[in-house]
């Protein structure tokens, strides 16, 4: 990390200056700053300091501007099945369980192979990046293929290491799966803009002995357990019925709660499970959108949020969406809380943008190195037009990003300090690329 230039020397040569309007850090707290900079060098935050102080004590090889436009770190999508983006819309207005064992199940038995993994997670990243997106958490067959795609469009993924009872094409048991995700893990250590997580599917799809084993490899290997729970109320009335207890209740019997459990949508939670996820030191991924789509229902994040469990928001798929758009959830978030807490001040604007940065690198173990736009962090940011005539004007740059702007106004996204997407398109490949991409397996899907 370079030093600041002392008094009077030459001011220190970094890799990049942006000066945009205003930035919002994260960290403090409630903070929104103008008249400010941001230096990076070597993928990271050098310092965050007064436009006319980042000009006397740099000299960067390149300055971008930024007026009217807002500066944040990079969004985090804290769950989605990326690859599912080639099913947008394929099974739309169903349940849950209908969704997946009519529709979803099906067609993932015939199509999905590396190839499909791949095309739609290459589809879905240059989606996230357009988005602000610069970090996704992802549950899903073959990540090594999604792996691949991620690398190539420069975005930061934690890749899950799936565990689920029934064969697939990826694999034959529970146990085929973790060996192959550990595998894969094992071979892709070396990249520092992949991650992992276990991520056995739900409670309802996995065994005790298999959780069992999971709980012991995530002490073992120190990563996050990432798992669909409380989803909705038919998961909760099977467990009564086949188990005696509620997921939670056998997951917490199994040694599963703790904080590296990251609790995917946990819509219908009693006041007891709030306390004990809490007590716990879990994390929760919020999928407002999802959630309201598949009339699962509206996670009691009010409730959540005051009694301090950590929580991000997540897409889910594009298969149940069907959008990867961060702005939505935060939206969705913040106005579902309000309503149904009857409380306007129930998670404000500056909480859901906490939400959708720190919130989520937070709950993925990765908070000393994304989330905020603190000096040493990686240099994970986006860039937001406040200025267009649509949408002014602005007095408050945090709640205009989470109840006016959308993911259109997205100028700007970097990843470690390099450029993913400008002007609203991606840096690493080619629009009509992506579109024959969608053209080949729209027809395979029809067919």
């Amino acid at each position: 990390m370079k030093p600041l230039a002392a008094p009077g020397a030459m001011p220190a040569e970094i890799d990049l200056l942006l000066r945009p309007e205003w930035i919002i850090p994260i960290e403090p707290a409630g903070v929104t700053l103008s008249g400010h900079a941001l230096a990076v060098s070597d993928g990271r935050i050098l310092a965050l300091l007064t436009t006319e102080e980042a000009m006397q004590h740099f000299r960067p090889r390149q300055t971008v501007d930024l007026p009217g436009e807002v500066l944040l770190p990079g969004l985090v999508n804290l769950h989605t099945h990326a690859a599912m983006s080639l099913l947008r819309g394929y099974a739309d207005d169903l349940p849950l369980m209908r969704w997946l064992s009519e529709r979803i199940w099906p067609a993932e038995s015939r199509h999905a192979t590396p190839d499909f993994v791949h095309a739609g997670t290459l589809l879905a990243c240059a989606e996230m990046l357009r988005g602000g997106i610069t970090t996704f958490n992802d549950m899903y067959f073959f990540p090594e293929a999604a792996a691949t795609a991620a690398t190539r469009l420069g975005m930061r993924a934690v890749l899950g290491i799936i565990a689920i009872e029934f064969p697939t094409h990826y694999a034959a048991d529970a146990d085929d799966y973790l060996a192959k995700g550990l595998a894969i893990r094992d071979t892709l250590s070396g990249n520092p803009l992949l991650g992992f997580c276990l991520a056995p599917h739900a409670p309802y799809t996995v065994a005790d002995k298999t959780f069992e084993k999971i709980a012991t490899l995530a002490a073992q290997l120190e990563i996050p357990i990432h798992m669909h729970v409380h989803e909705t109320l038919h998961e909760i009335e099977e467990s009564l019925t086949q188990r005696g207890v509620r997921p939670i209740e056998r997951l917490r019997r199994l040694g599963l709660l703790g904080p590296q459990l990251i609790a995917v949508h946990a819509v219908h939670l009693d006041a007891g499970e709030i306390e004990l996820l809490a007590r716990e030191a879990c994390h929760l991924a919020h999928c407002p959108t999802s959630n309201l789509k598949l009339g699962s229902g509206i996670a009691p994040i009010s409730a959540i949020q005051s009694r301090g469990l950590n929580f991000g928001l997540g897409t889910d798929g594009a298969a149940s969406n069907n959008r990867l758009d961060l702005f939505h959830e935060m939206r969705h978030a913040a106005l579902l809380a309000k309503g149904t807490s009857q409380d306007a001040e129930a998670l404000g604007a500056h909480a859901t943008l906490r939400a959708a940065t720190l919130g989520g690198a937070r709950a993925l173990g990765l908070d000393r190195e994304i989330g905020s736009l603190l000096p040493g962090k990686a240099a994970d940011l986006c860039s937001v037009r406040l200025d267009e005539w649509l949408i002014r004007p602005c007095f408050d740059p945090d709640s205009h990003l989470v109840y006016v702007a959308g993911r259109e106004q997205v100028s700007h996204t970097w990843v470690a300090g390099r450029l993913a997407m400008s002007n609203g398109v991606p840096s690493q490949i080619n629009i009509s690329e992506l579109l024959d991409i969608t053209g080949l397996w729209h027809n395979l899907l029809r067919s």
